[in-house]
């Protein structure tokens, strides 16, 4: 069986490596052209790729992969099975269509919930307790092909995007090559998404980003941990905007304080009263400084203020 692999970040990485532990023929890896990244803007090759070449494979890095010339050189591989997992373009009907086995798709939730580009940040967000990964048919309509199998993942209390991006990342891989096999052999009856039970996880944006302490203390919290560690929730505190790295709960009844107000200024975390409760903040980082612990960030500046806005 040729496979074609198609994948860009760090998330997809398990799932190659996987694939090439146990044998498979990965004829070509399709990823995202090198990036400029870092303040010096150095073109950086993705995860995937960097994986790719230590195994020897071909690689494949087209800006559009709808164009005639990309669409013509996959079908000159004539791949019997096309596997991508975060891949970041959407794949025409005429790839679609064009391996014996199809093209699946590895996506990190429990579809139907939570199609889309930041499924782990949202299940965090929105407090999930549990979520998972969905491997899928691929079709032309975003993250809406029928479900071959899925695995639930546990969302702890304290995890964030990145260790729920690591859990999922190593479920995906394992549910992968659990599926590929049963698929091949015909065992498998997909399963049509539920269109009613559908919800969308978008890309991050920056107001998705700023707190808002009318919230709730766990809505808060929930916020925090699910942007970190990127992009970082923020706060406003007079006329200084600085990331909240981490945070935590100390309190989930009302105080009577208006929302922001800072009630507590110690090195062990600054309490600001919630809609509902009380969050303390723990790392935090000023505009134009480095990720700091609230311990050295009093120790350093002293207060600047008492209301969050």
């Amino acid at each position: 069986m040729n496979i074609i692999f198609m994948g860009t970040p760090d998330f997809a990485v398990p799932c190659l490596e996987k694939l090439v532990g146990a044998g498979y023929s990965i004829v070509e890896v399709v990823t995202q052209p090198d990036r400029p990244k870092g303040r010096k803007k150095e073109l950086t090759p993705p995860p995937v790729k960097e994986a790719a070449l230590k195994h020897g494979i071909p690689v494949f890095q087209p800006e559009k992969l709808k164009s005639p010339e990309s669409v013509e050189h996959i079908v000159s591989l004539r791949p019997d099975l096309i596997v991508t997992a975060a891949y970041g373009q959407i794949l025409p009907k005429s790839i679609i269509d064009l391996p014996k086995w199809g093209c699946i798709n590895v996506h990190a939730s429990l579809l139907p919930k939570y199609r889309g580009g930041a499924p782990i940040h949202k299940s965090i967000i929105e407090g999930e307790q549990e979520t998972g990964v969905t491997i899928m048919y691929m079709v032309e309509k975003l993250d809406a092909g029928d479900i071959l199998s899925q695995v639930v993942v546990p969302i702890e209390d304290q995890d964030h995007v990145g260790t729920l991006h690591d859990k999922l990342s190593e479920a995906g891989s394992a549910l992968l090559l659990e599926t590929i096999p049963l698929l091949v052999e015909d065992k498998i009856t997909p399963r049509k998404q539920e269109e009613e039970l559908v919800t969308y996880a978008w890309n991050i944006q920056r107001e998705d980003e700023k707190i808002n302490w009318n919230k709730s203390a766990r809505e808060i919290y929930n916020q925090i941990r699910g942007l970190h560690p990127w992009p970082v929730a923020y706060a406003q505190l007079g006329d200084q905007v600085f990331k909240v790295w981490w945070a935590e709960v100390v309190a989930e009844d009302s105080t009577g304080q208006e929302p922001g107000s800072i009630l507590s200024w110690q090195p062990e975390g600054i309490d600001v009263a919630c809609g509902n409760g009380i969050v303390r903040l723990k790392e935090v980082q000023p505009a134009g400084k480095k990720r700091m612990s609230v311990s050295d960030f009093v120790r350093g500046v002293g207060q600047l203020g008492v209301q969050f806005t």
